[in-house]
This record gives C-alpha cells, structure tokens and sequence, in this order.
C-alpha cells in the first residue's frame, strides 16, 4: 500500500503549548485587547508613527522570538523522519516547525515570518534580530538602512494580500495529499481555511483538531477536540503505524 501524502495546516493553536497566545480563541489576544490588532494592520501601521511604535514594542516583549517547539511540532518533525510525505501550510509566523527539525522546504509559511524584516519601500530584507537590537538602542521606529522606507515586520499583516506563490504551492499540496489535517486553527479566515475545502473535495481525509468549532467541521471525516500536545502525536503515530 502506498503511503499517504500528508498536509497539515496549523493555526495558532497548536504553538500556544510554547507560550504563544492564540489569537481568536476565548482567551485569544484580540479578544483581550481588540486596540492589539491595529499593531499588525497595514494601513494603521504605515500612517501613524506612534503604531510602529508601539508595534516594535509588542514584538520585543513577545515570546514568539524565543519560544521552543512543543510536543505536536516535534511529532510533526517526527512523522517527516519515518519516511511518510509531510507538508505543512501554517498560518503561524513563529518558525517552531523548523526549529522541530522540519526541513524548510517543507513548510509553508502563508503570513511570513516572524524572524525577518523588509522595507515597505526597497523591499530590503534584514533579521528582526538586528531591528529590536535598534530599538533596543534608541529607535522607536527604525527605518530602512538601504532607503530610509518604512520597516516592518515579514509577516503577511492584515490588509496585506498573502503571497500568491505560496498560496498556490498550497492549494496543489491540497488536492494532491491523501490525509488533511487541520490543527489549531479556527478556520474561519480565507483563503487558507478553504484549503480545507479543496483537500476534501480531491478525495483528502478531513481531520480536524481544534478546541473549538470550526465551519468545516461537518464535511470533516474525524473531529478531535483532545488537547493538541496529546491528540496531533497520537493521531500521527497512527498515521505511520497504519498508513491509509
């Protein structure tokens, strides 16, 4: 029997074991403090210096950039070493799969990353290592050293179109994969919750793993509301003990 292909599109659910707040769930950051989401909004960003400001300040104090991979990213990482064909699409910006072990040409990161910078302007790249390192020093927005433009984070902000590369990189992964799964996201935000849609339309098994419910829930072949860090390793282990 051949092995599965298998896609799994993560949200933010599954990173919150390694202290990353999620975002939409009951405790999620913009339920906390809806003001948060101007921070990451394009166009609030790019008008209002005292946004960015307060921006840089959000990245520098979060744990994103010094956050470990949990138990559900190294089962990931893990089912990739057995042999069985892995690709993940994920919503997070937090680079854990990788640091899990996954090669990177097997992640697809729909809203960038978290770890770079770019110019609005230039559209030079550097680390946001070196930018914090700035603000740490005295900018409160530091501004592009190629062009003098507006640095911001290389992350897909709302209001920002997602790579169409990567979106379409993903939407072949989709058809083409045998096992779907989509674990900790809410799957409420387009286009990346389609994808749910389009694996299951092309015949994927629909595995679904997320505390709460999601508007696929009912074309889903299995729906796991068990806590990530549990449910993703054992349903793996499955996966490379018994593939489909």
């Amino acid at each position: 029997m051949n092995r599965p292909l298998v896609a799994l599109l993560t949200g933010a659910g599954i990173s919150t074991d390694s202290g990353i707040p999620d975002y939409r769930g009951p405790n999620g950051l913009w339920r906390r403090d809806p003001e948060a989401e101007k921070l990451v909004t394009y166009d609030f960003y790019m008008r209002d210096p005292e946004i960015r400001r307060r921006s840089w300040l959000m990245r520098r104090e979060t744990g994103a950039l010094r956050a470990e991979p949990n138990a559900a990213h190294r089962a990931v990482a893990g089912l990739e070493r057995s042999g069985i064909p892995v690709r993940v699409i994920t919503q997070n910006v937090d680079g854990l799969h990788q640091r899990a072990g996954l090669p990177d040409r097997k992640v697809l990161e729909l809203h960038g990353t978290a770890h770079g910078v770019v110019c609005t302007k230039c559209h030079a790249r550097g680390t946001m290592a070196d930018a914090l390192a700035r603000v740490d020093a005295g900018e409160p927005d530091p501004p592009c050293l190629e062009c003098g433009g507006i640095l911001k984070t290389a992350t897909v902000m709302f209001g920002e179109r997602l790579d169409p590369v990567v979106l379409g990189d993903a939407l072949a992964i989709s058809k083409a994969c045998t096992v779907f799964i989509a674990v900790g996201t809410s799957l409420q935000v387009q286009p990346a919750a389609g994808l749910a849609g389009v694996a299951a339309d092309h015949g994927a098994r629909l595995v679904i793993v997320n505390a709460e419910p999601t508007p696929y829930d009912e074309i889903a072949d299995e729906v796991v509301r068990e806590p990530i860090g549990e449910a993703l390793p054992r349903l793996l282990r499955e996966l490379r003990e018994q593939p489909v």
